[in-house]
């Protein structure tokens, strides 16, 4: 126990710091560390470490970091002036909220109370002296509730993190950190940093913007870090077989995913600002002490999905920030979905292209140009798998994966956080399916936008040259990579952010620039759109023909025209179907393609679509729009005219989800359609009875 002359002394030092009349917060905290120090080694905790926190800016964390001496952190003590004698108004501010709601295992204290709370609640008070005497009398007040005190500090002191056991809880508990880092930690970091003119974040951040996402704002760039950091943390974790910090982080990130190496040269090894060196400690200590191996194993063969990362990824957005989803089109896409896709597409291969192996044939190259988290890619490599050790035995599966899935698979993702999520999902299947990645092994998913075809210039910002790297390798995989399968499910955005005209400044004949306006390399394909029967479309504004999801199906279509021969596989809002302002779009793919499939799964709220009978139609995703799967087949010695074939899947979701496990392209009764002048419906219409 300490003695109770000690607690005399430190409030002694109290009043007589704050009887100076210039105190400020800061100005306790020497008095307040001496205490902890004193306390910790009455209580047997003699390696107590105090790390407190600069406040030379808002952002970060509270005043004080405790540690117990082994790298394990304790807690936090978020400390106010003596002055403020009513914790009850400070317990209700936002700031408080978010630090108890973060972290499990705070204290708020004036110097003179002290409160202690436990995964988000308050459990023990102690009042060693009332404020009231220091403030009104101006003396040393009398030491009070001494035991109560200490029983408090003990158990803050006894805290260490619990493992947690399942993906769920381990997904919430790294979402409640992950928003704490972008909003008090990054975007404030940024926020300075870009008043100063200077610093590390600010790089990172000017990087992002100009060779990557155009238009990347502070507070999109700090939600991207900081998912970023999270999921570059998991990806270390998974490598890692006992202990696990922030510092070993990026020896245990493959070199050959470099531009998540560059981001971790700074946050395990470069001189980051305390309270972002804070909570990223404690997101780390919450990877240290989860096994999370063995959760996602548990979670892959309980049931949960044969994705357990994107569950997990799913959970995780859920808490951390429901509405990103929408805004940047992150959908999970229903396995369902994903299986009848790429099985119908293996059978295609089989068929029509003579691959007798399927995906699993070695002259097979695939690409997702939108690949998110690697969802289809996942499934695709998993068939071809199947299809080898089926045929081949077990014996060389390890070498096949090496030789083809590592060669012939690729994926483009524009969003980091999604990118490193898929190399980590990538990961964790590979080594499911019998191939452990090397140190220089990587699976060929690349940071790029799919929509632009010009290569970055060399960056010069010091670690960040993979970006220009990653952008090399991912150009030339666009421009002469031939690739006969592509697949996915490509975001649907009304507001793209792939604009199809660009402001530029141009130099003009007497050296001064101007700006102007000029198209996009995707702007000019989907120019193409915008003719039927080699007439203009005659539309004001043919403002659907920007979405995303279009723009994506003209590059794959593109892409395709380029190898000539291929197949694409895409899952896309169903409006293009039979809106008059995708006429046009409608004739080229005809004209592109010689076999077109169309399984249009409905559930558009929008339209209030309903099943023929009128019972109740749903949606496969959680979403709006209705949407259709595509398959587009286009054959090196191809007939004249393109066979259209359509089919409605109408009904609830769980009946659409069976009968999307239990059929494909081969058991799928298709209904012949004939698009004709000047419409071409890619629906069942009588386009004879149509007014011209």
């Amino acid at each position: 126990m300490v003695a109770s002359s000690d607690l005399k002394v430190y409030l002694k030092n109290i009043c007589s710091v704050a009887l100076r009349g210039d105190a400020r917060e800061e100005s306790y905290y020497s008095t307040l560390e001496a205490l902890l120090h004193e306390t910790s080694e009455a209580l047997g905790k003699e390696n107590i470490e105090i790390t407190t926190l600069p406040k030379k800016t808002k952002a970060g964390n509270p005043d004080f970091r405790i540690w117990d001496g082994r790298q394990k952190i304790v807690g936090y003590i978020e400390a106010k002036k003596p002055t403020y004698d009513d914790l009850d108004a400070i317990e209700d501010t936002e700031q408080l909220k978010r630090y108890i709601n973060t972290f499990p295992n705070v204290i708020l204290t004036n110097f003179l109370e002290f409160r202690l709370y436990r995964d988000s609640k308050l459990t023990d008070t102690a009042i060693i002296a009332r404020p009231v005497i220091l403030e009104k009398l101006e003396t040393t007040p009398p030491v009070e509730n001494e035991p109560e005190l200490m029983r408090l500090l003990d158990k803050f002191y006894s805290f260490s993190i619990l493992p947690v056991y399942d993906a769920e809880s381990l997904a919430e508990e790294l979402a409640k950190r992950t928003s704490f880092l972008r909003d008090e930690v990054i975007a404030r970091q940024l926020e300075e940093e870009t008043r100063d003119g200077k610093g590390d974040i600010l790089g990172f951040y000017r990087a992002f913007r100009e060779y990557l996402i155009g238009g990347l704002t502070n507070a999109q760039f700090a939600d991207l870090y900081s998912q970023t950091i999270t999921y570059g943390l998991f990806a270390a974790r998974m490598r890692s077989d006992n202990e696990f910090n922030r510092k070993l982080a990026y020896d245990r990130i493959p070199h050959s995913i470099g531009i998540l190496r560059d981001v971790f040269e700074f946050i395990s090894l470069g001189d980051l600002p305390k309270g972002m060196e804070c909570i990223l400690d404690d997101i780390s200590e919450v990877f240290a002490v989860t096994d999370v191996n063995n959760i996602l194993r548990q979670y892959f063969h309980d049931g949960k999905g044969s994705d357990p990362i994107i569950h997990f990824y799913e959970t995780f957005l859920a808490v951390y920030n429901p509405k990103l989803r929408e805004k940047r089109g992150v959908y999970y896409t229903p396995e369902p979905i994903v299986s009848y896709i790429v099985r119908s597409l293996n059978h295609i291969l089989k068929e029509t292209f003579d691959k007798a192996d399927g995906f699993a044939s070695e002259s097979v190259t695939v690409l997702d140009p939108a690949a998110g988290t690697l969802t289809f890619m996942a499934e695709a490599a998993k068939l071809a798998v199947t299809e080898f050790t089926s045929k081949y035995g077990e014996g060389s599966k390890g070498d096949f994966i090496k030789r083809h899935v590592l060669e012939n698979f690729y994926a483009f993702e524009l969003m980091m956080a999604p990118y490193a999520v898929g190399h980590l999902k990538m990961s964790f299947l590979l080594e499911e399916l019998g191939y452990r990645l090397h140190e220089h092994d990587r699976f060929k998913l690349y940071l790029t936008n799919s929509l632009e075809v010009e290569e970055l210039s060399q960056i010069n910002i010091p670690g960040l040259a993979s970006l220009s790297k990653e952008s090399h390798a991912a150009e030339r995989v666009k421009n002469e990579q031939p690739i006969l399968v592509i697949l996915g499910n490509p975001p649907y955005s009304g507001h793209s952010a792939n604009a199809s005209i660009r402001t530029v400044k141009v130099r003009v004949k007497n050296g001064k620039e101007r700006l102007r306006k000029v198209k996009t390399w995707i702007g000019n394909l989907i120019d193409h759109y915008k003719f039927v029967d080699g007439k203009p479309l005659g539309e004001k504004n043919p403002k659907w023909l920007q979405d995303d999801y279009v723009k994506f199906i003209r590059f794959a279509q593109w892409k395709i025209d380029q190898a000539g021969e291929g197949v694409v596989g895409f899952v896309t809002n169903h409006s293009y179907l039979d809106n008059p302002t995708f006429r046009g779009m409608r004739q080229s793919l005809m004209n592109s393609f010689n076999k077109i499939y169309i399984l249009d799964l409905h559930g558009s709220a929008k339209k209030k679509e309903k099943c023929p009978d009128g019972s109740k139609d749903e949606n496969l995703f959680d979403i709006q729009q209705g949407v259709a799967i595509v398959l587009m087949v286009k054959e090196k010695k191809r007939k004249k005219g393109c066979a259209v074939r359509h089919l409605d899947l109408w009904g609830v979701r769980d009946a659409k989800r069976a009968w999307l496990l239990e059929n494909d392209l081969t058991t799928s009764k298709w209904k012949k359609l004939s698009p004709a002048s000047e419409s071409y419906f890619f629906v069942p219409r009588d386009e004879k009875l149509l007014v011209k």
